[in-house]
């Protein structure tokens, strides 16, 4: 009785597996079939798992960089107003383009409005961007009057 559930479970997976294998498509057969519509839209685009739908066969776009759209950097959600190598920046804040496109500041230095400024000496920028140290103190370590 055993071997014969196992000799019928046998002969399923040997179907399935051989209805599977003959329903992919070879190289020689088209994906698609286009019919001048004479018969039933159904047969026309097959539904089968195996077959990419037209949406995901398109073409990606290619990306809207700002060398060729400068207005792209304006836009809401824009990493800033500037284009510098094909990327939109901020030239007041950014690192690697302070002041000026290709402008690198220093390891130690950040960029307050276009300018690399030490932020541990600076009494301008004590810190951080924009927080001045009261007149009379010094920026120690980035603290306005330590000890």
């Amino acid at each position: 009785m055993k071997a014969l559930n196992i000799l019928i479970m046998l002969a399923l997976l040997m179907a399935l597996t051989i209805t599977n294998l003959s329903a992919t498509p070879s190289d020689d057969e088209p994906l698609f079939f286009h019919n001048d519509g004479d018969e039933d839209r159904s047969q026309e685009e097959p539904t089968s798992v195996g077959f990419t739908s037209r949406f995901l066969a398109q073409k990606p776009r290619a990306p809207m960089t700002c060398d060729r759209y400068p207005r792209v950097c304006r836009a809401a959600g824009s990493a800033g107003p500037d284009c510098c190598k094909k990327r939109c920046v901020n030239v007041k804040t950014d690192w690697f383009n302070c002041g000026m496109c290709g402008k690198k500041c220093r390891y130690s230095e950040i960029c307050c409005k276009g300018k690399c400024v030490n932020p541990m000496s600076n009494r301008l920028h004590c810190g951080g961007c924009n927080n001045s140290c009261n007149k009379g103190s010094k920026c120690l370590y980035g603290m306005c009057s330590y000890a």
